[in-house]
């Protein structure tokens, strides 16, 4: 199955998928530990998201004896490259310094978040 980058997922499906992320393919038994030490969600509530996610095409299954083990398709980089532009596009008009002047307005930046943001701004510039 070819990757897919461009796969709407809601925040509780976020989480599910964090936890592919973050430990690569699991068996149900896996995912629903994972979740519920967390405090998150029940076994039926964590099934019924993987049924979402497989459907979606985030996640994709395959049969290991009398279990499945999923494993992710939507890759974490093009999740967040989705959601970035969507929130940039619908708050910001799809422009950066808007966001940080509004962080910066709100007294959200910190020294350090300064001191990496003008980092980032050499780094750009140095590559142009």
């Amino acid at each position: 199955m070819p990757a897919r980058k461009n796969v709407p997922i809601s925040e509780a499906e976020s989480v599910v998928m964090r936890v592919f992320w973050e430990r690569g393919a699991l068996p149900t038994e896996e995912v629903v530990a994972a979740l519920e030490s967390h405090g998150k969600w029940q076994e039926a509530t964590v099934k019924t998201l993987l049924n979402r996610l497989l459907k979606k095409g985030a996640l994709k299954a395959r049969k290991d004896n009398r279990r499945y083990v999923y494993s992710p398709v939507l890759a974490r980089e093009d999740w967040l490259s989705n959601e970035s532009h969507g929130f940039l596009d619908r708050l910001f008009g799809g422009r950066v310094a808007p966001l940080v002047s509004y962080f910066s307005e709100q007294k959200k930046l910190g020294k350090q978040d300064i001191e990496e943001l003008k980092k980032l701004i050499k780094e750009i510039d140095d590559e142009r």
